[in-house]
């Protein structure tokens, strides 16, 4: 479906969901535009309310494609820069036909072992080493964080996903799913997804009451989540 706002044809994906509420309008860093509602909504009404946002979903886009012109694809070679914890890091890639294959953080760098040089295998190095620290972190947020989430009686399953537009989800049986790319972000961008989820059990909708309980737990989260979002192409890269 699309809409204009001024003189840009905005395009947008309807998202079907099964609990009702206000028309959600989200706009992903590769600059998707999606509108979600449950499926008894008239596509007439998810285009008046994506009209009615017009100016911020226009300014979100403005704002991801000029990002987009200024970040390259990774091409794994050593003095590239990668993320961990919000702070960049030099790749430096090690070959070695006898060495053991694998990653570390080693004075200030991260030092990739391989035998040859293959891409696909330094990413995937590179990839298996951000899931494994992305799970302690994570692991230990949830425990540091837990004490805020007054609402909850229980620790939550956690589950790890990588996911292209999501940095994290809540399941209906309140099981947290968490995108490993986040612990490129740092500490408190990630207390921020994991309380913008733990809200989620309380609250499943984006509602009113969502974001009172969000700010009553994070009262500067709309900081963190624009810090987030500004970093998000050199994330998910």
């Amino acid at each position: 479906m699309n809409f204009f706002y001024g003189d840009e044809n905005i395009t947008f994906e309807r998202v079907n969901r099964q609990k009702a509420g206000k028309a959600l309008i989200k706009v992903h860093p590769d600059c998707r535009v999606q509108v979600s509602a449950t499926p008894d909504v008239p596509d007439a009404e998810l285009i008046k309310a994506a009209k009615k946002r017009g100016r911020w979903i226009y300014e979100q886009l403005r704002t991801f494609r000029a990002q987009l012109e200024h970040v390259k694809p990774r091409e794994y070679v050593s003095g590239e820069s990668h993320y961990y914890l919000g702070r960049q890091y030099l790749l430096k890639v090690i070959i070695d036909p006898s060495s053991v294959q694998g990653v570390k953080l080693y004075r200030g760098k991260i030092e990739v072992s391989v035998r040859e040089r293959n891409v696909d295998r330094i990413k995937s190095l590179l990839e298996g080493w951000y899931k494994e620290k992305a799970k302690d972190v994570f692991k230990s947020r949830l425990e540091a964080i837990m004490t805020q989430a007054i609402w909850l009686e229980q620790k939550p399953e956690l589950r790890f996903l990588t996911m292209q537009t999501q940095w994290g989800s809540c399941s209906p049986n309140g099981r947290i799913t968490l995108n490993p790319l986040l612990v490129k972000a740092p500490r408190e961008c990630i207390d921020y997804v994991i309380l913008h989820e733990l809200c989620h059990i309380a609250e499943h909708n984006h509602s009113e009451r969502f974001y009172r309980l969000l700010s009553q737990v994070m009262p500067r989260w709309e900081k963190t989540k624009a810090k987030l979002d500004g970093m998000a192409q050199k994330v998910f890269l």
